[in-house]
Parts: C-alpha cells; structure tokens; sequence
C-alpha cells in the first residue's frame, strides 16, 4: 500500500481552515500533516523559519496555500518554499482570481490552482489528480521515460476542461468523476443515482459523456434481468 500524502493546510479563516483539514480526512491517500494559519506559522511548520531548525518540521509532501493571508503573501511563500529546495507540492486554494497572481503561481511552480467557493467534489477532484500525478512518476524509479513523463503531466488535467454538452453541469460532473475514482468495484447509472440523488436518466447521460471522452470504461454487467444494464470504471493513469 502507497504511504499517505501528508498535506499542510494553510489558511487564514477558521471555518475554511477546518473545512479544508476535514476535506483531506475524508480522501483516501491523504493525511493532515497540520493546519497553520499565518505565511509565518507555515514557514515555522516546514522549518524555513529563522532560527527553526529543519530536523524539527513537520513532514509535508503537499501545502494547500491561501495566497491571502494576515502577514505574508502566498507568492511570498511560495518563493521561501521553492528557493529552499524543500521537496514538496504547492497546490493554490485561494480566491484570489486576478490573472497576473495566477500568472506568477504558476511560474513559480504551483500543482493546482483551485479558486474559492468550491464543492467537496472539486477539492477532492485536485488531490487525486495530483495523487496520480505522484504515482505516475513514482513508477520509474530515478529515471524516465518522455511518454511517463507526458502521462505524469496529463494525470494533471481533468475531462471537465473540455467544453461540456449542453445541459451539463461542472459541479455534477466533478460528483459523478469523484464516485469512480473513489469505488473500488464498477458501478452502474443505477447506483450512482442512488448514492448521488439524480435521476437515471441524469446518471447515464454523464457516465456515457465520461466514458466518450476515454475517461472511464463501459462494460456490459451480466446477470441482471431485464434491459440490459452497462456498469462503469474510471481509467487509471
């Protein structure tokens, strides 16, 4: 079994700060590594403070930064962590939508940019692209190849970039997407309407898109009465 992400949430407001850590105990893969609500608290918990010894940090592989916070700027941060050499992600959980700002995150060598309010199913969309981010490059040891590293890259991306049909939801897509990556069994239109409270006829339509796109694998469930009944996977990276 692969060792659990260890995630530092950085978040100056209280009830965002809490919904963030619960949100990364609720995933599979992840473990919270700690909450800091100050740029400085941060930096103190990854040992970049003056003074903090970097023996006494806390392990982190993954920092879900705010760039608005009370004393110091996440591009701030952002620039400590990476001029450090310190050996982890950055993935943006911010509000902050100006495009210079999003310019420079990304320069600087962000993950995930994920832009406030966001639903549980897109919090927990970000970090398992980023898991199979990780695993991709992870396979090859301490070398690879150009496809791995394409592949690697791609795990980045989601389905939902891509113009969606007419009549389709972003937020009900990222639910259904989240259900196949979380089941550990192929699930059919029935069962997500049962777990995700939508019609049938809803639930087929998006595992259809999915599985149009490549994303997901249609295969006949056999044993059922009846019409005949198709059950979906998520294809992994």
């Amino acid at each position: 079994m692969l060792d659990p992400i260890r995630v530092l949430v950085v978040e100056d407001e209280s009830v965002a700060a809490a919904a963030h850590a619960e949100y990364v105990r609720r995933i599979d893969g992840f473990q919270l590594a700690g909450v800091a609500r100050t740029g400085s608290e941060a930096l103190a918990l990854l040992g970049l403070s003056p003074g903090r010894q970097q023996e006494s940090a806390v392990a982190v592989d993954l920092v879900l930064l705010d760039m608005n916070l009370p004393d110091l700027h996440g591009l701030d941060i952002l620039r400590r962590i990476r001029g450090s050499g310190l050996p982890v992600e950055i993935i943006a959980v911010t509000a902050v939508r100006e495009l210079p700002i999003v310019r420079k995150a990304i320069s600087s060598g962000i993950a995930q940019y994920l832009i406030k309010p966001f639903t549980f199913a897109a919090f927990s969309d970000k970090l398992h692209h980023y898991r199979q981010f990780r695993d991709s490059l992870a396979q090859h040891g301490s070398a690879t190849t150009q496809e791995a590293v394409d592949r690697a890259f791609a795990a980045l991306r989601t389905p939902a970039a891509a113009t969606l049909p007419k009549g389709f939801s972003e937020e009900t897509l990222q639910s259904v997407i989240t259900l196949l990556k979380s089941s550990q069994s192929p699930i059919s239109a029935v069962e997500v309407t049962e777990q995700l409270g939508m019609s049938r006829v809803t639930a087929r339509r998006y595992l259809e898109h999915l599985a149009e796109q490549n994303a997901a694998i249609r295969s006949p469930r056999y044993g059922t009465r009846g019409r005949p009944e198709f059950e979906y996977t998520w294809r992994r990276a």
